[in-house]
């Protein structure tokens, strides 16, 4: 669900000091801005028409203040005190129209209203007041008007992508449609759990997010706009607007709408069980795993989570049949740096990050020593980062060709271990293994030829010993050998000729990963 919204940045509930100076009307009475310059940003939150000398009682900050000084002209006390008040009760500005009484910029008001940095401006021409704080009222309210229907735009924008079971991204892809700049989620310890907006931007946030979240806890400015993430008396993390570039209280109210939505999304659960950090940490590695994204450009993503990447040693490993709170419990319990994702098929991926002088062999052992009923798969070490994809997919093809049925196998498993097995997995996609596989097996691929599949595949993988392949199948000794000459009739071979047997044996090796 998406709403097509009016540029943020056009929905300020706010005109500047700057922006009024520019309307048509002011114009026409020739502005000119005589002190406080710098603070021309100065939000307007309403024009107030005043000559009473005691203005400042009546103000609640932000107003822009027009005035003749018909009741401050020759008492130059009386002036600067005007200006003292309005600094006192946060004036945005004042205006001083020139005419009867100061037909030119009285000095004592433009040196307090230096001092104090608020802007004043004279206006050389003669205007009716009136007709300026209509139409500045009617474009501020207009503008209120918008900003609130802005604001439950969003609301109901991402209400319905929650309502649909929207995963998290898609509604931080949502959340940085309507901001037009980068969105950020991250914990407490300002790790970067989920990002959204256009990938370069982003990118470039990630890159200097060292810097950026030792700033996280300032205050606001430039854009970088934050909303806490939390319930029930309970913080756990924040959604942050990376250069935004509207107004700040409109932005503050896209990040606040934004956060409502992101407490709302966790407490219902989304549509995963994962938590946001089990979702950052599976995006990383599946598109380490996936080689789809080159390494370089996910370096900054890692650093962004809290991985430790500089002058590391990197271990990538995949474990079978294992529960990833469970890894990630034993990372901790080790002080192992790492992450730890979810991959498919029952396949759970770690990537070790090991300072350059420790020993990655026993730190692994030890990794998986604390693991019980599990296959580790272990590729090399990496000193590089970019070699990290190509370590992945290693330990991956690892862990499938174990998968498969390789028996007496180490605590950690490397692709030594793997022997012909990892070969065949490796070469599983290539046409000429599959015309090969089909051609040697096509008697048993269909009808009752299945059944013998299996005896067929005992056989060969305990090396042809007829004993034991008619206990495992819980046949007699007869039964077993009218087995073995059925295949042998129907693939055309003789299993006792060693050459033949190892030619079925790999067809059957690159049938079976290919099922898999």
């Amino acid at each position: 669900m998406s709403t097509t919204l009016e540029p943020l940045e056009s929905l300020a509930p706010a005109l500047s000091v700057r922006q009024v100076l520019m309307l048509e009307r002011v114009l026409a009475g020739e502005p000119e801005v005589v002190a406080g310059a710098g603070q021309l940003d100065r939000a307007v939150r309403w024009v107030h028409v005043a000559e009473a000398a005691d203005v400042g009682v009546m103000l609640s900050g932000g107003e822009m203040v027009l005035t003749t000084g018909v009741l401050l002209a020759g008492d130059d006390d009386k002036q600067a005190e005007y200006i003292r008040s309005l600094h006192r009760a946060e004036a945005a500005a004042v205006v001083l129209g020139l005419g009867r009484a100061f037909p030119a910029t009285p000095d004592v008001m433009r040196r307090a209203a230096e001092r104090c940095g608020l802007p004043m401006v004279v206006l050389h021409r003669p205007f009716p007041f009136a007709e300026l704080t209509e139409e500045v009222q009617a474009r501020l309210i207009r503008r209120k008007f918008a900003a609130v229907s802005m604001s439950e735009a969003v609301r109901t924008a991402l209400t319905g992508l929650i309502t649909a079971g929207a995963p998290l991204q898609r509604m931080l892809d949502e959340i940085a449609h309507h901001s037009g700049c980068p969105v950020v989620v991250t914990n407490l310890a300002h790790r970067v759990l989920a990002t959204a907006g256009e990938r370069s931007a982003v990118d470039d946030v990630l890159r200097d997010w060292e810097r950026i979240a030792r700033q996280a806890g300032g205050s606001e400015g430039d854009g970088w706009i934050r909303a806490e993430l939390g319930g029930r008396g309970e913080r756990w993390g924040q959604i942050m607007l990376c250069g935004y570039r509207g107004d700040t209280a409109t932005g503050r109210l896209l990040a606040d709408r934004a956060a409502e939505a992101l407490v709302l999304h966790r407490m219902l659960g989304g549509t995963s069980a994962h938590t946001w950090e089990e979702q950052s940490a599976q995006s990383l590695l599946t598109d380490l795993v996936s080689g789809v994204v080159p390494a370089r450009q996910l370096l900054p993503r890692a650093r962004a989570a809290g991985l430790p990447v500089n002058r590391r040693t990197f271990v990538p490993l995949v474990v079978r049949d294992g529960d990833p709170a469970e890894l990630d419990r034993v990372l901790r319990l080790l002080g192992l740096p790492g992450i730890v994702a979810e991959l498919a098929d029952g396949a759970t991926a770690v990537l070790l990050s090991l300072a350059r002088d420790q020993d990655a062999t026993v730190l692994t052992a030890n990794f998986a020593a604390r693991l019980s009923g599990t296959v580790v798969a272990a590729a090399d070490p990496r000193t590089a980062w970019d070699d990290v994809p190509a370590g992945m997919r290693e330990a991956r093809h690892v862990a499938d060709a174990v998968a498969s049925g390789v028996l007496d196998l180490p605590a950690v498993v490397r692709l030594k271990d793997v022997h012909l097995r990892g070969l065949i997995r490796l070469l599983r996609d290539d046409p000429h293994v599959q015309s090969f596989a089909e051609r040697e097996l096509d008697g048993l691929l269909c009808g009752a030829g299945t059944d013998l599949l299996a005896v067929l595949r005992t056989y060969l993988a305990t090396g042809r010993n007829k004993s034991r392949t008619a206990q495992l199948h819980h046949v007699s000794r007869p039964a077993l050998y009218r087995r073995l000459e059925a295949i042998q009739g129907r693939l055309g071979v003789d299993l006792d000729d060693f050459e033949q047997a190892a030619s079925v044996h790999i067809a059957l090796l690159a049938h079976d990963a290919q099922q898999g």
